[in-house]
C-alpha cells in the first residue's frame, strides 16, 4: 500500500461512524514497545484488479504500509492530486480497500492510526546482490515494522553499516562472501535495537531467505 511513509509500518483504518474493534495482542515477544498512535483523519483511494469480494467488509482493516504514495502537482488537491502534502492519503490495495468502503466509492473519508505490527516468528532477510555488493530485505517486522538503521557483520569482519536503500532494504558495499553473517537492527519509531547472531551459514547465496530467531516488541 502506498502512504506518505519512508519505511514499512502497520496502520489501521475505519470509516467515520464505525465501531472500532480491540485488537489483542500476540504472543511470544510480551507487550508491544511500539504503542498505537491517536486516530487521525485523511482519505483513501484503491488502485488494482477485482480480485475481492463485492459485499462490504469488516470497518476496520490493518494493513502495511510500503512505500510513498507520489504525488501529482499537475493536478489539484482535491480532483487527482490526493497524494499532494500536507494530505494525508493512502492508496490502497483494491481488497483492503473494500474492507472499509464499496468499491464504487472513489475516494472516502477515514481514520487511521499506527498500531503495532503483530508478527510470528523471527525477522526474515531476503538477499540479494553480487559479490561485492550485499542488498538485504527485512521482512516480518514486528513492533513499530520500520527501521531506522541496520549493520552486518561477517564472521571475519566487525559490524559494517548499511545505506538505506528503498522501504525496508538496505545495503553494504563490502566482500562477505564465505562468511557467516549477523545483522544489528534498530526501529525508527521504538528506538529499540536488537541483534540477530548468525543469521545466515557461511554457504549463503543471494535470491535465498533467511530467519533471525529475535524480532522487535
Amino acid at each position: 500500500m502506498a502512504a506518505a511513509l519512508l519505511h514499512s509500518c502497520c496502520l489501521s483504518f475505519f470509516l467515520v461512524l464505525a465501531v472500532v474493534v480491540s485488537r489483542a495482542a500476540a504472543g511470544g515477544y510480551g507487550p508491544p514497545v511500539f504503542q498505537a498512535t491517536q486516530w487521525q483523519n485523511a482519505y483513501a483511494t484503491f488502485y488494482g484488479d477485482d480480485t475481492a469480494s463485492a459485499t462490504m467488509g469488516s470497518p476496520v482493516a490493518t494493513v502495511t504500509a510500503t512505500n510513498l504514495c507520489p504525488p501529482n502537482w499537475s493536478e489539484d488537491t482535491n480532483n487527482g492530486g490526493w497524494c499532494n502534502p500536507p494530505r494525508s492519503h493512502f492508496d490502497m490495495a483494491k481488497p483492503a480497500f473494500m474492507k472499509i468502503a464499496q468499491w464504487n466509492g472513489g475516494i472516502v473519508p477515514v481514520m487511521f492510526r499506527r498500531v503495532p505490527c503483530m508478527r510470528q516468528g523471527g525477522i526474515r532477510f531476503s538477499f540479494q546482490g553480487n559479490g561485492y555488493w550485499l542488498l538485504v530485505y527485512a521482512m516480518n517486522v514486528a513492533g513499530g515494522g520500520d527501521i531506522a538503521s541496520m549493520w552486518v557483520k561477517g564472521s571475519k569482519t566487525g559490524w559494517i553499516s548499511m545505506s538505506h536503500n528503498w522501504g525496508a532494504s538496505y545495503q553494504a558495499f563490502a566482500t562477505l562472501g564465505g562468511q557467516a553473517l549477523s545483522f544489528k537492527l534498530t526501529s525508527y519509531t521504538s528506538h529499540e535495537t536488537i541483534i540477530a547472531y548468525n543469521v545466515a551459514p557461511a554457504n549463503w547465496q543471494v535470491g535465498m531467505t533467511y530467519t533471525a530467531n529475535i524480532n522487535f516488541h
